[in-house]
């Protein structure tokens, strides 16, 4: 599946996001803002917001880290990743 993620170099979240789709074993296509501002501005037309992260997986915008934790406590994450069951 491929997930896509606008961050920060320097954004605790980021790295918390990062690490739950790292322990997973999902490649992240990582979109840094910190010295592109293009890139934010793409990231806010396409998600309508400011902040990072901002995560896609596939077509679907998930959110920032707390959504991608909230369908990782809500048992949705595998499913939407792709990731089999007891994998």
């Amino acid at each position: 599946m491929n997930v896509v993620m606008y961050s920060s170099n320097y954004c605790p979240f980021c790295f918390r996001a990062k690490a739950l789709l790292k322990s997973k074993d999902v490649a992240v296509d990582e979109r840094l803002v910190d010295s592109d501002p293009s890139l934010r501005r793409v990231m806010m037309a396409e998600s309508g917001r400011h902040t990072v992260p901002q995560i896609w997986i596939g077509d679907l915008h998930v959110g920032g880290c707390d959504d991608l934790f909230a369908l990782e406590q809500a048992g949705k994450l595998d499913d939407l990743l792709g990731i089999e069951p007891g994998v």
